[in-house]
């Protein structure tokens, strides 16, 4: 029965903030922004078709700086005249008591001079990306790490007064609040790498100046997750005793949540092939209870989402099947489970507010893995040891 998932029962934030259900929507790229940053109105749409069900609604990425752009159709946040559209965006997003949290990021190195329009790349150090075509970034000085911290922080007052519920500093996916704690992209030796603890100094810098701008600026409680990658699988890379003590650390800053960013929610180690725990009980170990945790990766049924509820996970997000069907949540609450599509049609998505631009991102990159009616599928559990073409969703 409906009323027995534990997914579909509210949760109440230590800063006081109550959503309606466990339920998430991951922050998804749908590539269908204006050239310059701003909203469009097909993004609108999109929010008001998948908004409602939903307890939280995670944008797609805004970039916070100029350099910090990633790819074409993107949203910024990277100026006031913004605002009036991203008003409208948190307010499309937060149909039905949904809460609207805004992803807020800087690209780092996973950009390219074209996005930049002839700007090269930065990062925190001149290490390219192990991907085909990555351009070498240019490393940061200490005043353009300073000036980031600060980006960070005149984004999360711009959602505060577009409306949104929250931000999500978005250290996950190798964008870069995760390559300053990478070995591989951070090889500096001043105050900004160094060690673990060395190079988790930017993200905190970034969280303590985002808090302070929320207690500056916030005329209600207002939301701050973390979102972060579990494990790299360069050399050097990100392993997952930096992981766990990166975790540690963030349990004791201000933040309200932390969301894992996985293709599978029960992967286990992309290193370590021999150890059979799920990567997320190991995290939810460590974490002990200090803060909610968001899961996410190829879940898609009420079972999928009542699993991990079962583990002890505080919220599931479910990606590419919110957009295969917005109204999900609402048709388990209806005791409608087999009215659930778990299929996309080219037919329709005009009515699920796909555009163009979304769609050809969605069939490039993750292909069979959208469960596309017509074409071959996929076997999601082949992603339990290796990366997705759909992390984070």
């Amino acid at each position: 029965m409906a009323e027995d998932y534990q997914f579909l029962q509210p949760y109440t934030f230590a800063n006081g903030v109550t959503v309606k259900n466990r339920v998430v929507i991951p922050p998804m790229t749908e590539a269908s922004a204006f050239e310059e940053g701003s909203i469009t109105s097909d993004e609108l749409r999109y929010f008001r078709i998948h908004s409602g069900g939903v307890g939280l609604f995670i944008s797609p990425v805004a970039n916070v700086s100029a350099s910090g752009k990633g790819f074409e159709g993107e949203l910024a946040i990277t100026d006031d005249r913004y605002l009036p559209g991203l008003t409208k965006m948190a307010s499309a997003m937060k149909q039905n008591g949904t809460k609207a949290i805004l992803q807020i990021f800087h690209a780092g190195r996973m950009s390219n001079s074209h996005v930049l329009r002839g700007e090269r790349p930065v990062s925190a150090s001149a290490v390219a990306a192990e991907r085909q075509n990555a351009e070498v970034p240019r490393e940061l000085t200490d005043a353009e790490i300073t000036q980031i911290v600060t980006d960070f922080g005149e984004a999360t007052r711009r959602a505060i007064q577009a409306g949104f519920d929250g931000i999500e500093l978005h250290g996950a996916n190798t964008y870069l609040l995760q390559q300053f704690f990478s070995p591989h992209s951070n090889r500096r030796t001043d105050r900004w790498g160094g060690d673990v603890t060395g190079r988790m100094r930017f993200a905190l810098a970034v969280i303590q100046r985002c808090h302070e701008v929320i207690a500056k600026f916030a005329d209600r409680p207002f939301i701050m997750g973390y979102r972060l990658s579990p494990e790299e699988i360069e050399t050097p890379g990100i392993r997952l005793a930096d992981t766990l003590q990166l975790v540690d650390t963030l349990c004791g800053q201000p933040l309200d949540y932390l969301h894992i960013s996985m293709g599978y929610a029960w992967r286990t180690s992309l290193n370590d092939t021999a150890d059979s725990e799920p990567l997320i009980l190991k995290i939810k170990r460590q974490v002990a209870g200090r803060l909610p945790l968001i899961a996410v990766g190829s879940v898609e049924k009420p079972a999928d989402a009542e699993k991990v509820m079962a583990a002890g996970i505080d919220f599931v997000a479910l990606g590419r099947e919110m957009l295969r069907e917005p109204k999900w949540v609402q048709k388990v609450a209806t005791h409608d489970e087999a009215g659930i599509r778990y299929t996309i049609s080219e037919q329709d998505l005009d009515e699920l507010g796909i555009t163009p631009a979304m769609w050809h991102f969605l069939t490039v990159r993750l292909k069979s893995a959208m469960h596309i009616s017509n074409q071959p599928d996929y076997d999601k559990d082949q992603f339990d040891q290796k990366l997705a073409p759909h992390e984070g969703a």
